[in-house]
């Protein structure tokens, strides 16, 4: 049995920007964008989730976000998961790469056991690929990154196949071990109705009224809610104060259409095509 810890992300819907999707200030504007659950993440729970019907074990999801990131806890229960755990805390806001990868590591020693640590590649709101290493590295332990296939496990050890750009390459590494998962690793299993209809009312106390929180502790209903006081983090680590990143300049960039060219579909419609890009050097 293998005990598994998945870092999910709640991030903005990037493939649907309107135009009040940024703020005078240039900084995103997460309040007009619907929020999901980062894609890449899903293959990393869907990876831990397929060790566990392999070998057996567990899966916790571990969240850092506003108590609306419960949303994807609840996607994770549905989906297989055992347990989930949000962090949430006004000190962690603005946290850069830096500062969330060390809120994260701690949290994940707070849960104790684990032997495999599950994240996506990146997030779609920041495309860095950055905390999921960086966590590995404060955590103590070996990361494999682009891991498409767990292929074996045996003995303490894993065989991880891992995508290389041109080609593969099979990885082993000792237990306990990070991993980053790609998009094309694998197919996120559909929520099941049986899991939906079992957790679809778990909340975090952060979201409902102490009332609710006595009622849904009673029964076994109550997802995780920790603070950085929890999981004993040093608040200088943390936020802003833990964010060494320096935005140098923001740049709003805004397309306009200044009327287009007909090509006909033709042998000399295709030539004249390719001397226009040649021209203005987007060939050649």
């Amino acid at each position: 049995m293998y005990h598994s810890v998945v870092l999910v992300k709640q991030v903005p819907d990037t493939a649907n920007i309107t135009a009040d999707a940024m703020k005078e200030d240039g900084t995103v504007n997460r309040g007009v964008l619907p929020a999901i659950f980062n894609p890449e993440d899903l293959h990393a729970l869907e990876a831990a989730l397929d060790l566990k019907q392999r070998f057996g074990g567990t899966v916790t999801a571990l969240s850092m976000g506003p108590p609306k990131a419960a949303d994807i806890l609840r996607d994770c229960l549905f989906r297989g998961a055992d347990r989930a755990v949000l962090i949430t805390d006004r000190r962690a806001a603005a946290s850069d790469t830096l500062a969330t990868s060390y809120i994260l590591a701690q949290a994940v020693k707070t849960l104790g056991r684990y032997d495999f640590v599950f994240a996506g590649r990146q997030a779609i709101d920041g495309d860095t690929a950055q905390t999921g290493p960086q966590c590995a590295e404060k955590l103590g332990i070996p990361q494999i990154t682009y891991t498409e296939e767990i292929v074996e496990v045996q003995d303490r050890k894993a065989t991880i196949r891992r995508n290389i750009g041109q080609g593969w390459e099979l990885v082993r590494v000792q237990l306990p071990v990070l991993l980053t998962v790609v998009e094309t690793a694998n197919t996120p299993r559909p929520c099941s109705a049986k899991r939906m209809m079992k957790h679809k009312h778990d909340r975090v106390p952060a979201e409902i009224t102490p009332e609710q929180i006595n009622e849904l502790k009673s029964k076994n209903r109550l997802i995780e809610q920790w603070n950085l006081d929890n999981i004993g983090a040093d608040l200088n680590r943390c936020g802003v104060a833990g964010s060494p990143t320096k935005v140098f300049r923001i740049q709003s960039i805004v397309l306009k259409k200044e009327g287009f060219t007909e090509i006909a579909p033709t042998k000399d419609g295709i030539t004249k095509l390719i001397h226009e890009l040649v021209t203005d050097k987007t060939l050649g």
